[in-house]
């Protein structure tokens, strides 16, 4: 049952990686698009692709947090007590990435709007950069049950290598979405434009992944046995063919599709580092079976969780499916003056 519970944290881990990754990649090239004027018309488009569904995807992140706490109380007690520094500043990113994206809408004063659209870019380059902090300090073993807080536990090659691969995989999926997005949006000037940009983000994934199997190596060799031997092989070869056919469809102008590969590509690689961790959640003081809680908790979590994404997994798809389809397009002045029947068909009712 714990492997079961295990599997499922692991689950939404990855998805939050994919549909939360994609937020924040989106905030990384609003962070690097440049002056206001220079950068006017790639951050119309982050707007108004990200929009319709970006507060969705911390549904993956309340999952994750729920799974750990009633399924995996010493792994959550380990994780934010020792790394709490690093959580706590994503936490922080996270408020201020959201309060800076809706604010930055509604405000009149240019300069206001200047400094909301600063806070939601530079916290949406800070959150994945802890987060993925975070996962490379348990990957190395730096924490285990009773580590106190300090700088030593995350401030490590593994955490920074981690940290760095985080974002440059956000920076890979924002860019790829966008490039769709500009296509769907009829912008072909954004389409060259987010087309550059995935192809250099598809370099610095390569090099930050290469980064992180030579750390792994010597700061967390149970992880690195791992990938290098069985399941976590095997996934990692899936995905490396990910990564190649995202390449291929980016070289080739077809974004549309490259985007199932590139949430491939992300979802593969989070299933590989899970994998290769086994039979640890954090090698190699805390395997699966010790942190779990008791056998009813567990039973009544599989429940929840399989009721969960019954019910919530459908609409999600159907919220993704509806959003990558223009059927969440707000209405225009067109539109509304459409909606009104001409002034010699009104009907006057008493």
């Amino acid at each position: 049952m714990a492997g079961l519970v295990a599997f499922v944290l692991l689950l939404a881990v990855a998805a939050y990686a994919c549909a939360g990754g994609t937020d924040y990649g989106a905030g990384f090239w609003d962070l690097t698009a440049g002056g206001a004027e220079r950068g006017k018309r790639p951050r119309w488009l982050i707007d108004h692709a990200m929009a319709p569904v970006w507060e969705v995807n911390n549904v993956w992140l309340a999952f994750v947090l729920v799974l750990m706490w009633t399924g995996f109380p010493v792994l959550f007690q380990t994780v934010f007590t020792a790394l709490w520094l690093p959580l706590a500043l994503a936490a922080l990113g996270m408020v201020l990435r959201g309060a800076g994206f809706a604010l930055r809408k509604p405000v009149r004063r240019l300069s206001r709007r200047r400094l909301y659209g600063a806070v939601f870019a530079v916290a949406s380059l800070l959150t994945p950069f802890f987060l993925g902090a975070a996962v490379g300090a348990v990957a190395s073993g730096r924490i285990a049950p009773g580590t106190e807080a300090s700088t030593d536990a995350w401030a490590s090659p593994a955490s920074l290598v981690f940290g760095l691969l985080t974002v440059a995989a956000t920076a890979l999926l924002g860019a790829v979405f966008l490039t769709a997005d500009a296509a769907r949006f009829d912008a072909p000037d954004l389409v060259g434009y987010f087309r550059l940009r995935a192809l250099v983000s598809l370099g610095a994934v390569a090099a930050t992944a290469v980064g992180v199997l030579l750390v792994a190596r010597a700061d967390a060799p149970h992880v690195w046995h791992g990938l290098t031997h069985g399941a976590g092989l095997a996934l990692a070869v899936v995905s490396a063919v990910f990564f190649a056919a995202t390449a291929l469809l980016v070289l080739r102008s077809k974004a549309h599709w490259a985007r199932f590969t590139c949430v491939g590509v992300v979802g593969a690689a989070v299933f590989a580092w899970g994998f290769a961790q086994r039979p640890y959640l954090i090698p190699t003081s805390l395997t699966v079976s010790d942190a779990a809680g008791a056998s009813q908790t567990l039973a009544w979590l599989t429940v929840v969780s399989a009721v969960a994404l019954l019910l919530i997994g459908p609409a999600v798809f159907l919220l993704y499916w509806m959003d990558t389809h223009g059927e969440l397009e707000p209405l225009t002045d067109a539109d509304l003056r459409r909606t009104v029947p001409p002034r010699g068909n009104r009907s006057d009712t008493p």
